[in-house]
C-alpha cells in the first residue's frame, strides 16, 4: 500500500510560479512511476507530467516548457515546478503513483491562478 500527500498549492498571480510536492510512503516507492494530474469541475482529470522510476519524463503540450517534474528517491518525494502560470492552470492537482496493476492517488491540492 502506498500513501500520497500533496502540498504546495495556493493562490498565485498569472505569470507566477509554484512548486508542488508529493510525499510518498509505503514499500517500494523508488519503483513507482509517478505523475501529476489536474481536474476542474465538469472536466476529466488530465495528465500534466509523468516521471518513470528511471527518471524519464513526459508532458502534454500544455505543460511543455513551463512545468518540470522531478523526484528525490532519498526523500520519497516528487515535485512539480510550475512556471509562467496561466488562469487556465487553475485546478485541483493530484499526485499519482503506479506500479504494475496498482494505482494510487493523493487527496489533491488546489492551485488557483488569478490576479
Amino acid at each position: 500500500q502506498v500513501q500520497l500527500v500533496e502540498s504546495g498549492g495556493g493562490l498565485v498571480q498569472p505569470g507566477g510560479s509554484l512548486r508542488l510536492s508529493c510525499a510518498a510512503s509505503g514499500s517500494g516507492v523508488s519503483r513507482l512511476a509517478m505523475g501529476w494530474y489536474r481536474q476542474t469541475p465538469g472536466k476529466q482529470r488530465e495528465m500534466v507530467a509523468i516521471i518513470t522510476s528511471g527518471g524519464s519524463t513526459s508532458y502534454p503540450d500544455s505543460a511543455k516548457g513551463r512545468f518540470t517534474i522531478s523526484r528525490d528517491n532519498a526523500k520519497n518525494t516528487v515535485y512539480l515546478q510550475m512556471n509562467s502560470l496561466k488562469p487556465d492552470d487553475t485546478a485541483v492537482y493530484y499526485c499519482n503513483a503506479r506500479y504494475m496493476v496498482s494505482t494510487y492517488w493523493g487527496q489533491g491540492t488546489q492551485v488557483t491562478v488569478s490576479s
